[in-house]
């Protein structure tokens, strides 16, 4: 098991948009590996690797069934919109509000190089726009909608588990349909400075972390 250190903003690599990957070789293939020891150790639904400091476009995630390990990601298609709570592992205590689509189809390569398609939903749906995001050197707080501290709770041996929901980073309680509200509210009335992005992640009409 390789635990990685976790980048912070403002760390540059954080903003560079990552490099395509020619071919998955070992070197990918352990990145993959110590990528995911890394996620879980952070108790995290995903991570990107420019999140450990590697400027290539790999991403892990998973939403409870099963790791998700993907090279030179790409949203191929994308319906729905859904507001919730995320957090970033690079972005500590931070909570945003964020507009993303409900399902999409993401198509990469696997672990062996293979070229693979997912169809994904819910929080799964949510990791996957944003650890991409990260690859295009986006972060939730270029696109969310309102920013607020993150709840701590103590953890095992003092660590400090942000309840944030969704991004690459801790999964939480979803936002409530009042917090929805409040978030679209405050979205239909000033915008934000993430607005016209939302192709990338594939929510039509609204920003997109």
């Amino acid at each position: 098991m390789a635990v990685l250190d976790i980048v912070r903003v403002p760390d540059p690599v954080l903003r560079r948009p990552a490099k395509p990957v020619e071919r998955v070789t070992k070197r990918i293939q352990k990145l993959i590996r110590d990528m995911a020891d890394t996620m879980y150790a952070a108790n995290g639904a995903g991570l990107a690797a420019p999140q450990v400091g590697v400027s290539e476009r790999v991403i892990v995630a998973d939403a409870g069934d099963g790791l998700v390990a993907l090279v030179n990601p790409r949203i191929v298609a994308a319906s729905g919109s859904e507001v919730d709570v995320e957090g970033c592992l690079s972005i500590p205590n931070v909570t945003v509000y964020v507009e993303r689509a409900a399902q999409v189809e993401v198509e990469g390569w696997d672990e062996r190089g293979k070229t693979v398609r997912i169809k994904a939903e819910g929080l799964l749906a949510r990791a996957l726009q944003h650890e991409i995001d990260h690859l295009d050197g986006i972060l939730i707080t270029d696109k969310g909608t309102i920013v607020q501290p993150a709840k701590e709770e103590t953890g095992a041996g003092g660590e400090a588990r942000t309840q944030a929901d969704g991004d690459g980073d801790r999964p939480a309680a979803p936002a409530t349909a009042a917090q929805r509200s409040r978030a679209r509210r405050a979205q239909g009335a000033g915008g934000h400075p993430g607005d016209g992005d939302g192709a990338k992640a594939g929510a039509a009409g609204a920003p997109a972390p």
